[in-house]
C-alpha cells in the first residue's frame, strides 16, 4: 500500500501540534500509556459481557521495552486494537479520537455506566514525533485475524500495510531521535528516565505497566482506596514521601463528593512551613490528576490564596481540559471544586483549633501570617471566614488566645478590644501607654508581625466590638474632669510644646502633654491613619517609591521629674532645653523600638548631661 497524506492537516498543523502544544517533550510517554489504558479499557468492558475475550481483569497489561542499540522505545497493550481501517480513521486523521467516538457511542445507546476514558481529543499519539524520527504502529483488532502495520516520519504522510500480531492488541514503536547540542533525546532510551516518567504521570494508571519483570507503578492510588482500607498513618506516610515533608502534617482531609461535579481528595495541612515559603519561589496548588493520570503538578486554582500551604491531590474524571491535556479550562466545574475545599480547609483549621490546640497552634506558628494576608486580599473578601481563626497573645492570660475568648472574658464596661504593637512581646507589653488599660483592669493583645495592625483594621471589629490601638488618642478612658485637666496642661505649657517642636527640626509634627502616660516620662505616637509600626513595615518592605511617614507626636507626662527639670531649663538656659527636648524625644524612639536618628549625638549628650 502506498504512501498517503494526512487526510486534513497541513504540515504547519502538525508542526504546531508537535512544537507548540506540549510545553514538556517527557509528556509524550503519559498520552502513549493513556491511550493503551484506554484500549485495555475497552477491551475490559467487552470482556463483562463477551466471553469470548477470553481475559480476565489480572491478565491485562502495557509493557515497555527499551532497545538502546537500535534507540527503539515500544509502548504495548493486548487491549481491544484496530482494524486497517481504523488505523487510518483514528491516526490518519489528526484530532479524530476513537476514545470520544466509544464514549458517545455508549451514551447514545442508553448505557450508565461508561468507563473513564482519558483520550477524549485524539491529539496525544502525535505527541510521540516530539521524541521519535519515526513511529510505528501494528495493531490488531479483537476478533480478527488480520494485524496492520501504520508507518509514519511525519509531515511526510504515513503507510498502512498488512502484517501479523499473535493476538490482538497495539504495539507503539518510536525510532528516537539523534540528540542535538538543544536537545538530549537519548535520555528517553534510559530505563531509569522511564521510570522516573512513569512514577510521575502515570503511576496511577490502573492497569499494570511492566519492564522487564517489574511492575513499574502502583495503580490504586490512596485517596481511591476506601477509608477502613486506609489509616492515618497510611496517609502521613504517602504525605511525607510525596511531598518531601519531613514533619507529620496538623491536619488530613479526605474527600469523596459525587454529584454534578465528582472528584476525590486528599490534603495535607503541614505543621511547617517549607522554608521558601513567603517567597515568590513557593508554588501554590494541588495535584490534579483524572482517572489515575497527572494533569498538572501544581493547579493553583484548586485552592485560594489565603489556604495556599495546603497540599495534596485531587482525582476527577469530571474537570474539562485543553487539547494538550496539561492545562485546565477555566470552567463551572473547577470552581465547584475549589469553592467546596476551601469549605473543607476551614473546618479542618477550626477542628483543630477547638479539639487540638496545641497542634494548631504549632500550625499557627508557621502559617498564622498568610491567615492575615488572607483577610487583607480582595479588600476583605475573606475577612469573615478568616478572623474566628486567628491567634494572638494576651498580655493578660499571658498565652495565645482566640478573638472570641478575648471578646467572652471583657468586662461589661470595656468598649474596645485593645491591642499594642512591639516588635516582641516584652516590647509591646513594655509601652508606656499600656498602662491606662492596665490600670483599668482590661486585657490587651500584643501584636507582633507587620501585618497585625493591617489585618485588625480590615476587619474594623469583632462581634460588634471595635479595634483600639494603645496609642490612640481616646482610649475611651478618660473622664470629663481629666480630659479638662489635660486640656489645661496644654494651655500652660503652649510656648514650651512649641520650643520642643522647634528644636526637633521637623522630626516630630507635634508635641503635647499625654493623658495616658502614668509613671514613664514619655512616648512616641502618631496622628493621622499611619501608625508608627505601619511606618516600620513599610520601611522593611521592598522599595516602591517614596517609603511611607508617620505624623510624629511626642507625648509628656507633665507630672514626671523630667518634665519639671524641661520647664526649668527652658526659662533658664534654652540651650540646655533643647538637650532635653532631644534626649527626651531619643528616649521615645527607643520606647517605640525605633533606632535614634543620630546614636552618637544621643550619646554624647548623655555624657555631657552628666557633668
Amino acid at each position: 500500500m502506498g504512501k498517503k497524506q494526512f487526510k486534513t492537516e497541513s504540515k504547519r498543523i502538525l508542526d504546531l501540534m508537535v512544537n507548540s502544544i506540549y510545553t514538556h517533550k517527557e509528556i509524550f510517554l503519559r498520552e502513549l500509556i493513556s491511550n493503551a489504558s484506554d484500549a485495555i479499557d475497552k477491551l475490559s468492558y467487552r470482556a463483562l459481557t463477551d466471553d469470548s475475550v477470553g481475559l480476565n481483569r489480572d491478565d491485562f497489561k502495557i509493557t515497555i521495552k527499551l532497545d538502546r542499540d537500535a534507540r527503539t522505545l515500544t509502548i504495548s497493550d493486548n487491549g481491544i486494537g484496530m482494524t486497517g481501517e481504523e488505523l487510518e480513521s483514528n491516526l490518519g486523521v489528526i484530532a479524530r479520537s476513537g476514545s470520544l467516538q466509544f464514549k458517545n457511542e455508549l451514551s447514545e445507546a442508553g448505557t450508565e455506566d461508561i468507563p473513564d476514558i482519558i483520550g477524549q481529543f485524539g491529539v496525544g499519539f502525535y505527541s510521540a514525533f516530539m521524541v521519535a524520527e519515526k513511529v510505528a504502529v501494528l495493531s490488531r483488532a479483537f476478533g480478527s485475524d488480520d494485524a496492520f502495520m501504520w508507518v509514519s516520519t511525519g509531515v511526510d504522510g504515513y503507510t498502512v500495510t498488512k502484517s501479523e500480531r499473535d493476538a490482538a492488541g497495539t504495539d507503539i514503536m518510536l525510532l528516537i531521535k539523534q540528540d542535538t547540542e538543544e536537545e538530549n533525546y537519548s535520555e528517553f532510551l534510559e530505563e531509569y528516565r522511564i521510570k522516573e516518567l512513569i512514577k510521575k504521570y502515570s503511576d496511577y494508571v490502573r492497569w499494570p505497566i511492566v519492564m522487564g519483570d517489574e511492575t513499574v507503578n502502583s495503580m490504586t492510588p490512596i485517596w481511591q482506596r476506601p477509608k477502613s482500607e486506609v489509616s492515618d498513618d497510611d496517609c502521613k506516610a504517602f504525605y511525607k514521601e510525596t511531598f518531601h515533608d519531613f514533619s507529620d502534617p496538623a491536619g488530613v482531609i479526605r474527600i469523596d463528593a459525587e454529584g454534578t461535579v465528582s472528584y476525590k481528595a486528599l490534603l495535607f495541612i503541614p505543621s511547617t512551613a517549607p522554608y521558601n515559603f513567603y517567597t515568590t519561589a513557593f508554588k501554590p496548588g494541588l495535584q490534579l490528576y483524572t482517572n489515575g493520570v497527572m494533569i498538572m503538578d501544581k493547579c493553583a486554582d484548586l485552592i485560594p490564596e489565603h489556604f495556599r500551604f495546603v497540599q495534596g491531590v485531587v482525582d476527577s474524571p469530571d474537570v474539562s481540559l485543553n487539547i494538550s491535556r496539561e492545562l485546565l479550562q477555566h470552567d463551572r466545574q473547577l470552581k465547584v471544586i475549589a469553592n467546596n475545599i476551601e469549605k473543607k480547609v476551614k473546618t479542618e483549621l477550626k477542628r483543630l483549633l477547638d479539639k487540638e490546640r496545641d497542634k494548631y497552634e504549632e500550625f499557627f506558628k508557621s502559617f498564622g501570617i498568610q491567615l492575615k494576608y488572607g483577610i487583607m486580599n480582595d479588600f476583605g473578601m475573606k475577612k469573615d471566614m478568616l478572623s474566628d481563626l486567628l491567634l494572638f497573645w494576651s498580655s493578660r492570660r499571658e498565652k495565645m488566645i482566640t478573638l472570641d475568648e478575648y471578646v467572652d472574658a471583657m468586662p461589661e464596661d470595656q468598649k474596645y478590644i485593645y491591642y499594642a504593637c512591639g516588635d516582641s512581646i516584652a516590647a509591646a507589653n513594655g509601652l508606656p501607654q499600656t498602662e491606662p488599660i492596665r490600670d483599668a483592669g482590661f486585657d490587651f493583645l500584643c501584636f507582633t508581625e507587620g501585618v497585625d495592625e493591617f489585618a485588625v483594621q480590615m476587619l474594623g471589629a469583632y462581634k460588634e466590638k471595635s479595634f483600639k490601638s494603645v496609642n490612640d488618642d481616646d482610649l475611651g478612658l478618660e473622664s470629663d474632669d481629666e480630659k479638662e485637666k489635660t486640656d489645661e496642661l496644654e494651655s500652660e505649657n503652649k510656648e514650651l510644646l512649641d520650643f520642643i517642636v522647634e528644636s526637633l527640626g521637623g522630626k516630630i509634627s507635634e508635641a503635647k502633654i499625654s493623658h495616658r502616660l502614668k509613671t514613664h516620662p514619655v512616648c512616641l505616637t502618631a496622628s493621622g491613619p499611619i501608625s508608627l509600626d505601619m511606618e516600620k513595615y513599610f520601611k522593611d518592605a521592598p522599595a516602591q517609591g517614596e517609603k511611607i511617614k508617620a505624623q510624629r507626636v511626642l507625648e509628656l507626662n507633665a507630672a514626671h521629674p523630667a518634665f519639671e527639670a524641661l520647664k526649668q531649663a527652658y526659662v533658664s538656659d534654652r540651650d540646655r532645653a533643647a538637650d532635653y527636648a532631644k534626649l527626651l524625644y531619643a528616649q521615645a524612639q527607643l520606647i517605640a523600638g525605633i533606632m535614634p536618628d543620630d546614636p552618637t549625638e544621643m550619646t554624647d549628650l548623655v555624657c555631657s548631661l552628666m557633668k
